[in-house]
């Protein structure tokens, strides 16, 4: 089994990876099929099912699928050209992607969103139709957005997991109980088995430059955040809180009477100043989704910012650390907040962060497997309840609280020797027996939770 640290963390655009950034990549593979199809289109249709169609208006995922159609991809999202084009197709009725004739598009009529169709394949799903000059559908795909931004067509995940086609890797472990056995066998660390996996598929040179560039977007984020005013948009009139937070603790800084705790305040506004500018559609980094997007960034800021000795030639470390966690979960049960709850979003992130934490601060592979489960295990159960189905009440917030969690976890991991009583991989599959139970109305709906118990207008 391999994911790439390039799967798990994409360079994208809020406010959800899933019902954002997915459907617009599903939309442009769309394009593709029709630009091979030997047939004529006159037009295209998009039918959204599921928690796409009950949180899609929050979540902008019928902007993204109209802007996917039109040919823009999450990778190099212009807001400014974006908002041209939406404008131009909602007054021409046409959609003009390249290496295809004008579409035509209405968005009031071929834009449905269909509450009562439920596609069995996953929560996020949607159908992309194109259409000839009489209307009639001549060719037809199913979509699912399985979380993360990624996406597979029906037909792929009917296939199952275990459909990786690349060049053999040489640390091919798909349970932590193997990792670590792999780890002890090499006598490496898990960031250098990852980082050998990695060169077999990509080289290490696009590892070094592409890591370099994630973290940068990863940081020029939270730079964004903390510099940020105003209201969020959607309609809740959430005010940006991270620039006050941040203002303050840099005004309190080298005062003898700061409490030690306010170290907890630095972790959630970095964290916070992540979430903020994906609920504005900024651009942030799936880690591994853009609901959790701010909690490993601000793990990270929180290391070379406050820890002593910390430097950012161990940043790389950090991901690929990172990564590999992030890898297990999602193979092992889901990162999908629609599929099993935020436990699978939030708590992925802060395992992820625990672990590239623990490892950057020189722990062991059982100790960085220990951190990883700590933080799942004490996010086991959390719903997705968003208000109004936008991806700020409670997210936002509970990035931060994540952030402190990854952190407290290294630490306690840090001061064992790595045994411990639960395993990562029992904690994992834990987490995914509990989505499967989770009621549908905690799973990205807005149809429980705080959605229904929060006035929202």
């Amino acid at each position: 089994m391999f994911l790439s640290v390039f799967d798990m963390f994409k360079v994208g655009v809020g406010p959800s990876s899933s019902h954002t950034m997915g459907p617009m990549v599903a939309a442009a593979r769309f394009l593709d099929l029709m630009r091979a199809s030997p047939f004529g289109f006159h037009g295209v249709r998009a039918s959204l099912h599921g928690s796409l169609a009950f949180t899609g208006v929050g979540h902008a995922t019928d902007r993204a699928t109209i802007l996917g159609l039109a040919g823009f991809v999450p990778e190099t999202y212009d807001r400014d050209r974006a908002e041209a084009t939406l404008a131009e197709i909602k007054s021409q009725h046409q959609i003009t992607p390249d290496g295809l004739p004008p579409l035509a598009f209405h968005t009031e009529r071929d834009l449905i969103f269909d509450f009562d169709t439920t596609l069995t394949g996953h929560a996020n799903g949607m159908t992309l139709m194109a259409t000839d000059a009489q209307g009639d559908v001549t060719l037809r795909e199913v979509y699912y957005s399985i979380g993360g931004g990624f996406v597979m067509t029906e037909t792929e995940l009917a296939a199952g997991k275990d459909t990786d086609e690349g060049a053999p890797v040489p640390f091919p472990f798909k349970t932590a109980a193997q990792m670590l056995e792999m780890a002890e066998a090499s006598n490496r660390s898990i960031a250098a088995m990852k980082r050998a996996n990695e060169a077999a598929r990509g080289g290490e040179d696009n590892l070094r430059s592409g890591t370099r560039r994630l973290w940068q977007v990863m940081n020029d984020c939270i730079d964004r955040g903390l510099s940020a005013e105003g209201i969020l948009p959607g309609g809740l009139q959430v005010k940006r809180r991270a620039k006050g937070i941040h203002d303050k603790l840099m005004g309190e800084r080298g005062l003898n009477q700061t409490p030690p705790h306010t170290i907890n305040d630095w972790m959630s506004v970095y964290a916070m100043a992540v979430n903020e500018e994906n609920a504005a559609g900024g651009q942030v980094v799936t880690a591994p989704t853009n609901g959790a997007a701010g909690v490993l960034p601000a793990t990270l800021r929180y290391y070379l910012d406050h820890v002593p000795g910390a430097s950012e030639s161990h940043v790389e470390d950090f991901l690929l650390t990172a990564a590999a966690i992030g890898g297990l979960v999602k193979y092992n049960a889901s990162i999908s907040g629609a599929e099993a709850g935020c436990q699978a979003e939030v708590g992925s992130a802060a395992a992820m962060a625990a672990a590239g934490l623990c490892a950057v601060l020189g722990g062991t592979p059982q100790q960085i497997e220990n951190a990883a489960e700590i933080a799942l295990e004490h996010h086991l159960g959390m719903t997705c309840d968003p208000v109004k189905g936008l991806v700020q009440v409670p997210c936002i917030e509970r990035n931060g609280l994540g952030a402190i969690k990854a952190v407290s976890a290294a630490s306690l991991a840090l001061r064992g020797d790595g045994t411990h009583l639960v395993p990562l991989d029992a904690c994992i599959e834990t987490m995914r027996q509990t989505g499967v139970d989770m009621s549908e109305k905690y799973k990205e709906t807005s149809l429980g939770g705080l959605a229904v118990n929060v006035p929202n207008c």
